[in-house]
């Protein structure tokens, strides 16, 4: 028996340069072996029921209305049209970080503070850009970490010169110049001294040292 766990809403495949017709057919529930599934559905939010947020609750099941297509769109744009109710808008991307991290640079110590905020993004371009300016904020000496960019055989340094392996940012490894403070927010990609830590954890940064 194989369990599978996720939301169709959620995990569809990722396909570069593709259509979403194309990502819809990559789908598991497009493979021949969908008819041999056996689908269980949650009937809670275990997250919201812990917490007892009513707000959190309502907001949830507005995300589930999303997903089942209950939303109006717009036949213009093809964009959903949210109530007023659904959110709170800001103009500009310092609007949304002092909206979501207020007076940073005096609760970055605080883990609980921290652990209660967080910003979602589409695209890591946009993710990256509120990351810096976040970072901008916390006090300290910003230290500056690249990646190995030697190849290891000679004859690959034509084919891969590394002016072309530092820019590419690739999603899921940490960009060729990774700049970090004491106090910053990092995310754990791969913990290789398991079972201590779990890969995706929230870390705060609490020593920086140089490289080797």
């Amino acid at each position: 028996m194989i369990l599978l766990a996720g939301d169709f809403r959620q995990t569809l495949p990722v396909i570069p340069r593709s259509t979403p017709a194309d990502e819809l057919n990559a789908c598991l529930k497009s493979s021949s072996l969908w008819k041999h599934v056996k689908v269980l559905h949650l009937s809670k939010n275990m997250r919201v029921e812990l917490q007892n947020d009513q707000s959190g609750n309502i907001f949830s099941k507005q995300l589930i209305d999303i997903g089942n297509g209950k939303f109006p769109i717009d036949m213009l744009t093809g964009c959903i049209n949210f109530p007023q109710s659904f959110c709170q808008l800001t103009r500009s991307k310092d609007e949304l970080i002092q909206k979501v991290f207020p007076d940073v640079s005096q609760n970055y110590r605080n883990h609980d503070w921290l652990s209660e905020r967080a910003i979602l993004a589409a695209k890591n371009i946009d993710v990256n850009e509120l990351n810096f300016k976040i970072q901008e904020q916390i006090t300290g000496e910003l230290r500056i970490y690249k990646s190995v960019d030697s190849a290891t055989n000679q004859d690959d340094v034509v084919n891969y010169p590394p002016e072309f392996l530092n820019s590419l940012d690739l999603p899921g490894l940490p960009p060729h110049n990774l700049q970090l403070k004491v106090g910053s927010v990092v995310i754990m990609l791969r913990n290789i001294n398991q079972p201590r830590l779990c890969n995706g954890t929230r870390l705060a940064i609490k020593k920086l040292r140089a490289s080797q």
